[in-house]
């Protein structure tokens, strides 16, 4: 959630309504999921 807050741009909504709130969200979720994806790959082949 803190880094939705920071780097995702989630502090404070560009969006009117809802919906489109919701669709960013999603995407900045997303998109800190493939980051976490990626280092913990990366992470396990180190190992």
């Amino acid at each position: 959630f803190g880094w939705l807050k920071t780097v995702g741009g989630m502090r404070k909504t560009r969006f009117i309504g809802e919906a489109r709130t919701q669709i960013a969200a999603y995407l900045s979720a997303a998109a800190y999921n493939l980051l976490r994806i990626a280092k913990l790959q990366s992470a396990g082949s180190a190992a």
